[in-house]
């Protein structure tokens, strides 16, 4: 007699083929945010017509934004989102068990890679993140950080930069353009790039390509590795108070 066999889900190379949605959703995202490296001073005056609190006038921008093109995102991806959680169902304890030792191995190569380049500093971005967690709460900050901004992330540089654009340009290199381009986005128009600013993103997303490349391009799993990411960070943010975050900085 024999026994039953798991099939996974066949190969479907048109689920990498760029559509007009790919680009609507990609032109949106680089367009607003070469917007806002390099014109977001002109937002200030829009930003408090939104509201006398600048954080919360910023939080509204960002989840307006991450919000459309999220959609947008999931919309031209959801036959990939379909089948790389079929895919991810068929082994649930590795999934389970790889997501927080991606995780860790992401803080690990952050380690070394800012031990190597001298002092660490935080990013213009990260305090500007940190000081918004300050004013908003949990509640709202956690949608936004964990479950919008990583898919929508993810969308973009893992699954539009290295599973399609892979197919037309050699595989290794859009890699490292997904890893610098990555970096480089949360931080350009903020400060200088140097590298012990660059370092803990450049680490990030090269974990991030990785896992996906590792998992056979698996969009959902690099998912699931960002978000717990940022929900570590965002449970060490909100739990830790402003002065003693301060002093291990």
């Amino acid at each position: 007699m024999g026994t039953a066999v798991r099939q996974l889900p066949a190969p479907r190379p048109e689920l990498y083929t760029f559509s007009r949605l790919d680009l609507v959703a990609a032109g949106i995202y680089t367009a607003v945010a070469a917007f806002f490296a390099t014109g977001a001073g002109l937002l200030a005056p829009v930003l408090l017509q939104l509201s006398p609190n600048p954080a919360v006038a910023a939080y509204a921008v960002n989840l307006a934004f991450y919000g459309a093109t999220g959609l947008l995102a999931l919309t031209a991806a959801r036959h990939v989102v379909r089948r790389d959680l079929l895919v991810l169902a068929t082994r649930p304890w590795f999934t389970l068990a790889m997501v927080p030792l991606a995780v860790v191995a992401s803080m690990i190569l952050t380690a070394v890679l800012v031990a190597l380049t001298g002092p660490p500093q935080t990013s213009a971005n990260q305090a500007g993140l940190q000081a918004l967690m300050q004013q908003v709460p949990a509640w709202l900050m956690v949608p936004l950080v964990v479950f919008v901004g990583p898919f929508v992330e993810e969308y973009i540089f893992r699954h539009l930069l290295i599973g399609k654009l892979g197919r037309r340009l050699n595989i290794w290199l859009c890699c490292v353009l997904s890893v610098v381009l990555f970096a480089a986005l949360h931080i350009v128009g903020q400060e200088a790039l140097t590298l012990p600013v660059l370092m803990p993103y450049l680490a990030i997303g090269a974990t991030l390509v990785f896992v996906y490349v590792w998992t056979g391009r698996n969009l959902m799993f690099s998912y699931f590795v960002h978000a717990a990411k940022n929900l570590l960070a965002v449970l060490f943010i909100y739990a830790v108070p402003p002065e003693l975050l301060d002093r291990l900085q």
